[in-house]
């Protein structure tokens, strides 16, 4: 038997963090094309880890279930790395909430009944979640600890209060940080530790395609006159997501990490303020 590392989302910020943190260890890497997590489990396995690709859809209980089940088969899970999700110009607006909104509260909770003490895990949220208009106390709560299965009917969320996908996607990551911080409390009944980590613009494949599609201008923009002037790589936001899942984070649970460069500083305060 050996400990054991869920991945879902077999994406460039994933696999950095499960190069980081998943030596030794079963990593059970789940991804709704089956194709991407094989061919990220390839490159892993070549170098040295143990990576079993699976296909896993995040906005069904089931298949989140059936995730965890085979990362059981191997030992105790020890470790989550969400890094599943849509984009707001990959998805409409009912797919962004029922997989990134619902999808992340979903897994947060399977996991937590199971993860291992001494367990830890991350799950990417984005700094869109920063820029949305505070909510309301009630509001923010109801994103935090409303039922699963009830979630989806809140009256913020639904289709007469959101405007377009990227408000919906700043919607998703609202609710990511703040059911973190709710299953922190659940997670630690059982002695683990879950954060969020909020990324900016990092390069990967899907950010190339952005980068020259028809927002691309808007991209390049943000991390031009973001204060560090460049997009990030996933390896920074692995640099956090290695100390948030080590044990040098042990006094560090239910928070969310911005890795945007300052990007959200220079929209609130600087240079990429929108114009009234």
């Amino acid at each position: 038997m050996k400990d054991v590392m869920l991945v879902t989302g077999a994406g460039q910020i994933s696999m950095a963090i499960a190069r980081r943190m998943g030596y030794g260890k079963k990593i059970v890497m789940g991804d709704r094309n089956p194709e991407n997590a094989e061919a990220a489990a390839e490159i892993m396995n070549n170098a040295g880890f143990d990576v079993e690709p699976v296909e896993m859809d995040l906005s069904s209980r089931q298949s989140i279930q059936q995730l965890i089940a085979r990362g059981k088969e191997y030992g105790e899970i020890v470790m989550l790395v969400n890094g599943a999700g849509v984009s707001p110009s990959q998805a409409p607006v009912e797919a962004i909430l029922q997989v990134d909104l619902y999808g992340t509260a979903v897994l947060l909770e399977e996991v937590g009944k199971v993860i291992a003490p001494g367990g830890a895990g991350v799950t990417i949220s984005s700094q869109s979640g920063h820029r949305m208009p505070q909510l309301s106390p009630e509001e923010d709560e109801q994103l935090a600890v409303t039922p699963t299965e009830e979630l989806l009917q809140l009256p913020i969320l639904q289709p007469a209060n959101i405007t377009d996908t990227l408000h919906a996607y700043q919607f998703a990551k609202r609710c990511n940080e703040k059911r973190v911080m709710g299953e922190a409390v659940k997670w630690a009944e059982r002695g683990a530790r879950i954060n969020s980590i909020s990324p900016g613009i990092i390069v990967t494949p899907l950010a190339i395609d952005e980068f020259n599609g028809p927002r691309g201008d808007f991209y390049k923009n943000m991390f031009a006159k973001c204060p560090a002037g460049r997009p990030g790589t996933a390896d920074e936001v692995a640099n956090v997501a290695e100390l948030l899942m080590s044990d040098r984070g042990t006094f560090i649970t239910g928070a969310d990490f911005l890795v945007d460069g300052g990007a959200t500083a220079s929209y609130f305060y600087g240079p990429l303020k929108p114009q009234a």
